[in-house]
């Protein structure tokens, strides 16, 4: 983490870095808070051996984007810890990093699920601290909307597609779909696809990619994602190299992974109609012009993904409840705003002849601006309408 946090600056944020470390656990961890015009700062948590302040300052600002693109009163945020999810010492870890950030934690940002942390790691960022308010996304059993489990995020992946694709004048049911990541977003957007219709042709992990024209058993593949992770595509039988998922025929492609795996190559030689960002910041910027000028749209990812802040949002209000949210609730909100955001963001786009990005991030950027506004916040010479 060796970034000038400095040159993250612009006039949207970040608001707030803090930097932290444990010398006893070793922990090192970064909390972003981006923009809290329209609320305080939320977005999810994630643990990662390759860990940035850039990286973790990059994702708080989609989260900006995504609160402000679905109409929902938080603002952006992301934390991060460097080091490996899958270390013997990960709760020593992760009791130092809420230890360290107990200033900030529930009063200006609250835990969340994101890669590298479970259900079952909320909970132990909300004993060390305490405070019910801690953390979203906890197991059933103390209370908490386990959207990780329910698949939340994926399920919006699939309802904004498919909203998408009668937008552009033709059914996801009968259409090939490739899901690139199958963790659980990948999974749960499978599940869904295949519910909606679709034809799941290609699924990848970061241990390889399986691929039948003819359409897998997702069923299957999420039973022995349960038992073997990763190498549920080995336990499938004909693995191939993870890379063919990108390329593989296709008419939906579902990037789910990470960040950046759909770079010039992979825009130039890709046969999908359309693009659906199912993973934060999947597509560079040089790939999402070479999309546009051939014709193919993208689903922003702060439009597609944003399943998940919807489910955050409804744990975020039940945090001091004792009554549950009904995961019913949970679904139709998340089924009612990405189909009319993935339809809205695509017509705006082509009245405007632009991409369907630059439609969502001002749509994104005039809501912030407005609370900014109103706030005060803004300098003498206001920021130009809109910025890119």
């Amino acid at each position: 983490m060796t970034d000038d946090v400095l040159s993250l600056m612009d006039e949207w944020g970040p608001e707030k870095v803090v930097c932290v470390s444990d010398r006893r656990s070793g922990m090192r961890g970064v909390l972003v808070l981006d923009n809290t015009a329209r609320g305080m700062g939320k977005g999810g948590t994630r643990m990662s051996p390759t860990l940035t302040v850039r990286e973790v300052a990059r994702l708080a600002r989609t989260m900006t984007w995504k609160w402000a693109a679905v109409d929902l009163f938080h603002g952006g945020a992301k934390a991060g810890i460097l080091g490996d999810p899958h270390a013997a010492d990960k709760e020593a870890v992760l009791r130092a990093f809420a230890r360290a950030l107990r200033n900030e934690v529930p009063a200006e940002y609250v835990f969340g699920l994101d890669m590298g942390l479970t259900e079952d790691d909320a909970a132990v960022l909300l004993d060390e601290l305490g405070d019910r308010g801690a953390a979203v996304g906890l197991p059933r059993a103390l209370g908490g909307l386990p959207y990780d489990e329910l698949g939340v995020t994926g399920f919006g992946v699939a309802e904004a597609a498919d909203a998408a694709a009668a937008e552009s004048g033709w059914q996801l049911a009968g259409s090939r779909v490739t899901v690139q990541g199958f963790g659980a977003v990948g999974e749960a957007a499978a599940r869904r696809f295949v519910e909606l219709g679709a034809s799941v042709v290609a699924v990848s992990t970061g241990v390889g990619a399986v691929h039948d024209p003819g359409g897998l058993d997702v069923a299957r593949l999420s039973r022995l994602r349960a038992d073997a992770g990763d190498d549920c595509v080995r336990e499938y039988g004909g693995v191939q190299p993870a890379d063919t998922a990108l390329t593989a025929p296709t008419d939906v492609l579902v990037p789910a992974a990470r960040e950046d795996v759909v770079d010039d190559g992979v825009a130039l030689a890709t046969a999908a109609r359309l693009v659906v960002e199912g993973a934060n910041l999947p597509t560079t910027g040089s790939a999402l012009e070479i999309l546009a000028e051939r014709g193919i749209p993208v689903i922003p990812d702060f439009i597609a993904n944003a399943g998940g802040i919807v489910a955050a949002a409804h744990s975020m209000d039940m945090r001091y409840s004792p009554f549950r949210v009904g995961p019913d609730d949970v679904f139709a909100m998340i089924s009612a705003k990405l189909r009319a955001n993935a339809a809205a963001v695509l017509a705006e786009a082509a009245r405007t002849e632009e991409t369907p990005h630059t439609a969502a991030r001002r749509l994104a950027q005039q809501r912030v601006l407005a609370a900014m506004r109103l706030r005060g916040q803004l300098p003498t010479d206001p920021i130009p309408e809109p910025l890119s």
